[in-house]
């Protein structure tokens, strides 16, 4: 069973606003997440970029988000904790919090929002890498969704 992800922002496979990329605010989308019916204790998000030019670039890295959470406001703040919020790992910009979209001009690259459902609060430290993360929630996995849209330059 998925969870269902959305944003208000973007639709499923449309373009994400410019205020959510590095051209314009680049504040992170809100997004609202479906409940599970199994014993969430924490939510995780990874934002990525597969089409980036060298390597899959991770654009976000939010956890330890209270179970009883349905989503994320836009415009998380850029810090490395978030009282109510979670903790923030650092992206491929090497920055704690979100880097909205920043592709080289040319054809649209897709960006993934992944969310996870786990059995645990996770013991990592704010300014972990999304490789960490992933790392220490493969054997906590309830349940998993996602949301893809596009930017391009």
């Amino acid at each position: 069973m998925a969870i269902s992800l959305s944003s208000p922002a973007f639709s499923e496979g449309a373009m994400i606003p410019k205020r959510h990329a590095c051209d314009g605010n680049n504040l992170s989308p809100e997004l609202a997440w479906s409940k599970s019916g199994l014993p969430v204790k924490s939510y995780a998000v990874v934002a990525e970029d597969p089409d980036a030019p060298s390597r899959t670039f991770i654009h976000w890295v939010i956890f330890n988000i209270p179970p009883e959470a349905r989503g994320l406001p836009a415009g998380v703040a850029v810090r490395k904790e978030i009282p109510g919020i979670g903790r923030q790992g650092v992206n491929d910009a090497k920055t704690n919090g979100y880097f909205g979209p920043c592709p080289p001009p040319g054809k649209p690259h897709r960006y993934f929002f992944r969310i996870f459902a786990l059995d645990e609060m996770l013991d990592l430290p704010s300014g972990c890498t999304a490789a960490e993360l992933q790392r220490e929630m493969q054997s906590h996995l309830l349940d998993s969704g996602s949301l893809m849209g596009t930017y391009h330059r």
